[in-house]
């Protein structure tokens, strides 16, 4: 996965908007879902992307995958920094992708939840 699939598979989901939020890392580009960050990257590299993940599988992941480390500036316990190193197949990263998305979207108000829906 490049940038620009990596950009195209986020942005394609329903009520994501892109930022560049931080203003000491002005290169890292963050996918929200209703104002709610679900994933991150850093644009000039690309060498990883963080991924919110269900705490009960933050440690397995990291465990079996030599490519999900812990995190740089997020939670330890709710992300994971994945190494795009294609190690990992595309097909693996899109579904921590949507697990993410499908996180956060979990915990917004119902009347958020219901915007995606329509």
């Amino acid at each position: 996965m490049n940038i620009e699939d990596y950009r195209e598979y986020c942005i394609s989901k329903k009520g994501v908007t892109e930022s560049f939020p931080f203003g000491k890392l002005p290169d890292v580009l963050v996918f929200k879902v209703l104002g709610k960050m679900f994933t991150a990257t850093d644009i000039s590299s690309f060498k990883a992307i963080s991924v919110k993940c269900n705490p009960n599988d933050v440690d397995t992941l990291r465990e079996t995958y030599t490519a999900v480390a812990p995190p740089s500036y997020m939670s330890k316990k709710h992300w994971n920094k994945i190494i795009m190193d294609h190690s990992i197949p595309d097909t693996l990263i899109k579904q921590w992708i949507d697990d993410s998305y499908n996180l956060v979207v979990k915990k917004l108000p119902v009347r958020d939840r219901d915007k995606l829906k329509e």
